[in-house]
């Protein structure tokens, strides 16, 4: 009983903390959008590749490895678009 009402003296007592960037920290959230453009820049052209891929492996009668290619490329741009929210998932809770 005597904890429970400590524990929600301390709980109230606190406020609500939010996160707040850094000074100067523009630059490195910049820096950031701009190497997330090119992580999606180079999955969209790993998919074209591996379908280009797919195509001349279908067209020669060879063993068809670019599916493999295909899906590792999905895969990729899953975890890569959703890196944010897996942070702020992590971080935040």
């Amino acid at each position: 009983m005597i904890l429970e009402t400590v524990h929600h003296a301390i709980v109230l007592a606190v406020d609500d903390i939010q996160p707040e960037a850094p000074p100067g920290s523009g630059q490195i959230l910049r820096l950031v959008r701009y190497l997330m453009w090119f992580v999606m820049l180079c999955g969209v052209a790993a998919i074209i590749y591996a379908g280009g891929k797919f195509g001349w492996e279908k067209w020669n009668g060879a063993t068809l490895e670019s599916p493999k290619m295909v899906a590792a490329a999905a895969v990729g741009g899953i975890i890569a678009t959703s890196a944010s929210s897996l942070m702020n998932a992590v971080v935040l809770s």
